[in-house]
């Protein structure tokens, strides 16, 4: 879930594969990129396992990419970047009901960790799934904090704004859990000025949520239809943004 792809020198094939990418077309993306490097392989199981996050499907062709990516590591940086998708797969399997790999996940992640030294280019990422792990997982906001922001301290250095774009988010996520309205509404504000900038736009609909939950009406109101229209506009991507855009029953009191 980093690297924009949209950055000057970047080559054709990275800038198509990144909108591919940042219009839910993941497996799209993920053909154009060739088999038989590391760097490839890992980008390509990199997509296909948010292809699995975003839309709760593509299992098996993650696992596929998963192995050969691992097989192809041969560096400690690449058996680290696999083992960090290893572990984020296994967290979108338990997070979304497929199986529980709870500790699947976190014995990945700690493997990426020892491999992955602090500083690196993918410790950011690797800082990030584990705060993800700590929030939902194993309910501990404290350590998702702290792991959120070692994820968005390295995301500035390495200047990663995607990568930005979902610490600023999850951030504000817990400053709302502890009310703090107005914390959580800059970074989900932040959150969503990156994705607009970007043109992360399968990214978009859920930034635009995330603040309509922290503004007060009639901006909520709004914020939460122009979600409604990206997730129509992507087919229902990310599967699990129906719950929270579901409009109110009739007859339902609003605020």
């Amino acid at each position: 879930m980093s690297g924009n792809g949209t950055t000057a020198g970047d080559d054709p094939l990275q800038t198509a594969v990144w909108r591919l990418r940042s219009r839910a077309c993941w497996a799209d993306a993920a053909a154009m990129l060739p088999a038989d490097t590391p760097a490839a392989t890992l980008q390509r199981t990199s997509l296909l396992v948010e292809r699995c996050l975003y839309t709760e499907r593509g299992w098996a062709e993650a696992e596929d990419a998963l192995r050969t990516a691992e097989a192809q590591a041969h560096t400690d940086e690449e058996r680290g970047a696999a083992a960090c998708e290893r572990g984020q797969l296994a967290y979108a399997a338990t997070l979304h009901g497929v199986r529980d790999r709870a500790d699947e996940a976190r014995s990945a992640l700690g493997r990426a960790a020892a491999l992955i030294p602090p500083g690196a280019v993918g410790r950011a990422l690797l800082d990030f799934r584990r705060g993800l792990l700590a929030e939902n997982l194993a309910h501990s906001p404290q350590a998702a904090r702290a792991a959120y922001r070692r994820a968005h301290a390295g995301a500035t250095a390495h200047a990663d704004p995607l990568l930005l774009s979902f610490t600023w988010r999850h951030l504000a996520g817990l400053a709302l859990r502890d009310g703090e309205l107005a914390e959580a509404r800059h970074g989900f504000a932040e959150s969503l000025r990156i994705r607009e900038e970007l043109g992360y736009l399968v990214g978009t609909a859920p930034a635009l949520a995330s603040l309509a939950d922290a503004e007060s009406e009639p901006e909520a109101s709004r914020l939460r239809e122009e979600a409604r229209r990206l997730f129509r506009l992507l087919g229902g991507v990310p599967t699990w943004l129906a719950r929270q855009l579901a409009p109110p029953a009739p007859g339902a009191a609003t605020a």
